[in-house]
């Protein structure tokens, strides 16, 4: 992978890491419906602006897949997320996100793009294993909302793992742009009807609607307009790897920002899970450095 590539996950991992931060202060107050809305909308604009600007034509007779792609991909994780933001840390949210992998994997395999294996079923278990470690020995109270919550990010996590062979061939047809604005519009027309029942319970303050805007125009619709772009030059392996790089950057976020507290639990389910993303797709960051000491004379 070229350096500027991965420069680029790197800061795309960093944004959507913040994004569960910006969830935690602005699911209170907007309220999970509403705040679903509002980013995918924000996402929307942003991205109408850039096809008219560069002149790109809406991808319409795709409708179906872009339909597809937008409710796994954007509807329904953004809206699970944002309940889930209301019970648990930014951090837990972080960290669950990654078993995405996992449902990846078998959405690939189901689509004849990718096949099961040992290593691969043994990081289920270990991902598994995290998410039980996160939810029974972390600094958050057990209670049904939490446990709910957990769910909650597990399936959020399983749309974003089901989207992602969906996604890798629409790549190859359309347009990252086309593809990104199209998603983004579908998915505002199935939050609307959420958004306008919760709108009288929102709160509407000065920070919460920066925090959505930086979501919805920053993390939602540049960064996956640039993930897309990304996709085009690097394998799939390398095209998850932020998934990796999210957790990290979710926990510090929180941990810096909101004052969240690293618990054991935290910690070892956190490493279980990323343990679990390296076995399932054969990722090795250290892989690199360790040809170039085999190539040394």
């Amino acid at each position: 992978m070229k350096t500027k590539y991965f420069a680029q996950l790197v800061a795309l991992s960093a944004l959507w890491g913040a994004s569960f931060l910006f969830i935690r202060i602005a699911s209170p107050v907007f309220g999970p419906n509403v705040l679903a809305l509002l980013r995918v909308g924000m996402a929307t604009a942003t991205l109408a602006l850039l096809m008219r600007a560069m002149r790109q034509p809406w991808a319409w007779k795709q409708w179906r897949t872009l339909a597809v792609i937008g409710a796994l991909s954007v509807a329904l994780p953004f809206l699970l997320f944002a309940w889930a933001g209301l019970q648990l840390p930014a951090g837990y949210s972080a960290l669950l996100n990654s078993t995405a992998v996992i449902f990846g994997m078998f959405a690939s395999a189901r689509m004849g793009e990718d096949t099961i294996t040992t290593r691969k079923v043994l990081g289920c278990v270990c991902g598994f294993a995290g998410v039980a470690f996160i939810v029974s020995l972390g600094p958050v109270h057990l209670s049904l909302n939490v446990v709910l919550a957990v769910l909650a990010c597990v399936l959020a996590s399983a749309c974003y793992g089901f989207s992602t062979p969906i996604t890798k061939r629409a790549v190859g047809h359309m347009q990252p742009l086309q593809i990104a604005a199209g998603i983004h519009l579908l998915s505002l027309l199935m939050l609307l009807p959420g958004a306008a029942y919760s709108l009288p319970q929102a709160h509407f303050t000065l920070g919460a609607l920066m925090a959505v805007a930086v979501m919805g125009i920053v993390t939602s619709g540049l960064a996956y307009w640039g993930h897309l772009r990304i996709m085009r030059h690097v394998t799939p392996v390398a095209a998850m790897s932020p998934i990796f790089m999210i957790p990290v950057f979710g926990v510090l976020w929180g941990h810096l920002f909101l004052g969240e507290e690293l618990g054991g639990g935290l910690l070892i389910g956190g490493a279980l899970v990323l343990v679990a993303s390296a076995l399932i797709t054969g990722f090795n960051p250290l892989q690199r450095w360790l040809d170039l000491i085999d190539a040394k004379p």
